[in-house]
């Protein structure tokens, strides 16, 4: 078929911010049900299993050495019949993925680049080449972080038949989406080349997500337009204002060249119920303040990243399940151009997008204090007379001062424009629509 692009930015589910490598076919089938029932409607759609799934000894906070991966007599990894009961006789994802799509959803799973090393210990066969599993094997490139993968020679046949077999056994099983690790940090050119032409091959449609990101330059953006559906553009986010801040000058590079042929993406929210079996922190409801993470929210939709929630569904909380239930906001995400990054200065960044002649305008504040800000509508780019300003997170009107003389009153706003008088919590934001 082919490498499935997509018109607007993924939005969905991964397990990786509450259950780490150890999620299981209840919590992901619980997540689905949720999803399904009160996000599928705003645009949530996709339910994603993150990484390990073949390890039955799982476990919080790391990975383990040796670890006993279930794999096929090729060499492919298939889902632990323990935490994956409906895997049994191998089944695979099929199942799972047949139940996810009875909801209305589609299905994801988290994957390695390279080939597991307990396959190449036991030397497997290659499905669709006459090489095996230690032939095909580049040591000298593996994972730096996680132990149970070995990079791929690509000067051999091997290789490519290698990749072509997991793609159409995913295919096979119903998957919709790929997230495909230690891509991006180094750049493996090479094996994002060969994954993305053997999902082009299966029978089909996939997306293709690359991971993790860290340090991403924009000189690849020719080749991730070609090979992939998103791509990351950071590493790990998890629930600090640290980690959120960054973001706002690699959405600030990226946003201007997202689109169709290719969505940066920011990470995970890490919001709602998360660290339950994690890599990282204890059960909690994330650390954010309501207020950040609103700001975390507006500014992945104005950088229009892909959103994948990372908190446990059904155990967050309602103000944080709320967040992405409000469409005025997810209707920037879907339908804006023009995202881009207006000002940063003196603690405050400003966004604009636009759709025609609806103007949106984000401003946020950095600073750990309160304050009130008067802008100059001009320099929201929303012109001197606006007719009207709308706050969409509270969905109340803002009042609009035309100026007619320089005053404390209007600071910075010149006479024969207009003032919109903004206030921002600490880490807090507002987004205008006009």
């Amino acid at each position: 078929m082919t490498l499935r692009k997509t018109a607007t930015p993924p939005m969905g589910w991964n397990s990786w911010d509450c259950y780490g490598t150890t999620v299981t076919e209840a919590e992901v089938l619980a997540n689905a049900e949720f999803m399904a029932e009160h996000l599928l409607p705003h645009g949530w759609d996709t339910i994603v299993v993150d990484i390990d799934w073949a390890d039955p000894t799982a476990r919080s906070h790391g990975y383990n050495e040796s670890a006993p991966l279930v794999i096929d007599g090729f060499g492919r990894v298939q889902p632990d019949p323990v935490r994956f009961p409906s895997a049994a006789g191998g089944a695979g994802f099929g199942p799972l993925a047949e139940r996810i799509h009875e909801l209305g959803l589609k299905f994801g799973i988290h994957i390695m680049r390279g080939v597991p090393r307990i396959a190449v210990h036991r030397d497997l066969p290659v499905l669709g080449a006459e090489a095996t599993a230690s032939g095909i094997a580049d040591p000298s490139n593996s994972c730096e972080w996680n132990p149970h993968y070995v990079g791929l020679d690509h000067r051999t046949p091997g290789a490519a038949a290698y990749y072509h077999s997991i793609a159409d056994q995913y295919a096979q099983w119903g998957v919709d989406f790929i997230k495909a690790d230690d891509m991006l940090w180094p750049y493996q050119a090479a094996e994002i080349e060969a994954l993305s032409t053997a999902i082009e091959a299966a029978p089909r449609e996939i997306a293709l997500s690359l991971s993790p990101g860290r340090d991403l330059s924009a000189a690849h953006l020719h080749h991730l337009r070609a090979h992939a559906t998103m791509w990351r553009i950071c590493d790990d986010l998890w629930d600090r204002w640290d980690d959120l801040e960054a973001n706002f000058a690699r959405l600030a590079r990226w946003a201007p060249l997202a689109g169709p042929e290719g969505w940066p993406d920011a990470d995970m929210l890490p919001l709602g119920r998360i660290g339950i079996r994690a890599e990282r922190g204890e059960p909690r409801e994330g650390a954010l303040t309501l207020a950040e993470r609103r700001s975390l929210v507006t500014l992945w939709v104005m950088g229009r990243s892909p959103l994948m929630i990372g908190g446990d569904l059904p155990t967050s909380a309602p103000e944080t399940i709320a967040l992405f239930q409000n469409d005025g906001v997810l209707e920037v995400l879907r339908d804006s151009t023009g995202n881009r990054e207006l000002l940063r200065e003196r603690d405050l960044v400003v966004w604009a997008a636009e759709r025609g002649d609806t103007r949106w305008v984000a401003v946020f504040n950095t600073a750990h204090e309160a304050r009130e800000v008067p802008f100059d509508t001009r320099s929201l780019g929303l012109g001197s007379t606006p007719s009207s300003v709308v706050d969409v997170w509270g969905a109340a009107s803002v009042p609009v001062e035309a100026v007619h003389e320089q005053s404390d009153a209007a600071r910075g706003v010149a006479p024969g424009s207009s003032v919109v008088r903004v206030s921002l919590e600490p880490h807090g934001c507002v987004l205008l629509r006009a």
